[in-house]
């Protein structure tokens, strides 16, 4: 962006200039060096991953608002693995549904989008029922 002062070519046109607060709170004029910032989002959840060759429910994964949770499922195994939400601290679990038909149900290495949460307090879990074999799993942001 080529650096231009500010002008005002007539006399009954005002001037203006875009700012925003920077993380302190102090005003910003935007520039080269200082573009509008067009998105705000809170950073990613940390990461819930391991590797099991037994089954039960892993989590809980605290995801942040408004961004796609990947989920990435590996390795040599059989079975089932799905999603389960609680927005309870975990009391009740539920497993996802899109539609009214199950979501977030897999019975093979993945690596996809599965959710993208809006309430502050769920939370994420696996309910793995393997097999055999060994499942690395992942959800990230």
């Amino acid at each position: 962006m080529p650096s231009t002062p500010i002008q005002t070519p007539s006399s009954y046109i005002s001037s203006h200039a875009a700012a925003f607060a920077d993380g302190e709170g102090a005003a910003v004029l935007v520039s080269a060096a200082s573009p509008l910032p067009v998105a705000f989002g809170a950073p990613a959840a940390t990461p819930l991953a391991g590797s099991t060759a037994a089954s039960g429910i892993f989590g809980p994964y605290a995801p942040a608002l408004g961004r796609a949770v990947m989920l990435s499922l590996g390795g040599t195994w059989t079975g089932a693995v799905k999603v389960l939400r609680s927005a309870d601290g975990g009391a009740t679990k539920v497993p996802l549904t899109l539609g009214g038909q199950p979501w977030g149900q897999f019975t093979g290495n993945c690596c996809e989008p599965v959710w993208d949460e809006s309430e502050g307090a769920a939370r994420l879990y696996l309910d793995m029922a393997l097999n055999s074999g060994t499942c690395t799993y992942r959800f990230a942001q």
